[in-house]
């Protein structure tokens, strides 16, 4: 495995050209998000920076370079969750897996959900994403529900596994 001095910290507008590369390369490699239409920097900016539902973003820098972000944002009515809920995404750089940068997104993430009073913290993942079922199940994350067959923007189904972590 390869050393990375890696630090991690709350995101900042800049750093949106990064995060929009990073994610839109996982989207492009497919098989993993539930994204499929690439973003644009104000969208990412918008979606993971200065929305008003956003419990936060972290970024991880790895020698230098972004090489993952995690969004923790409060559920909303598009996907409706009890009060005291909000859901989580972790994206890390294609070359990066395994090497903690997921591990030490989290441990950012889940000291600002307490200071913000989350409750719950809700991951959904494509049952196909062998990968992002096991990060968020070494994390604690327990399976509490699944929806079949939701089709992605290209209409392909595709099941998705709900994972919770309480806080409380």
């Amino acid at each position: 495995m390869i050393m990375l001095n890696t630090r991690v910290r709350p995101a900042v507008a800049g750093d949106a050209p990064q995060m929009t590369i990073l994610l839109n390369e996982i989207i492009a490699a497919g098989g993993t998000t539930a994204n499929q239409v690439p973003f644009d920097v104000d969208k990412m900016r918008h979606h993971c920076i200065t929305r008003p539902d956003l419990v936060c973003t972290h970024v991880a820098i790895s020698n230098g370079q972004l090489s993952g972000f995690q969004y923790l944002g409060w559920a909303d009515d598009s996907d409706p969750m009890p009060d005291g809920w909000a859901v989580i995404a972790t994206f890390v750089g294609l070359n990066r897996a395994k090497q903690g940068i997921g591990q030490k997104l989290f441990s950012a993430t889940k000291f600002a959900a307490r200071d913000a009073g989350v409750q719950v913290i809700d991951a959904t993942i494509r049952a196909d994403n062998v990968g992002g079922l096991k990060y968020y199940g070494g994390l604690g994350f327990m399976d509490y529900a699944e929806i079949p067959d939701l089709p992605l923007h290209d209409g392909t189904p595709v099941t998705r596994i709900r994972k919770k972590l309480s806080l409380g």
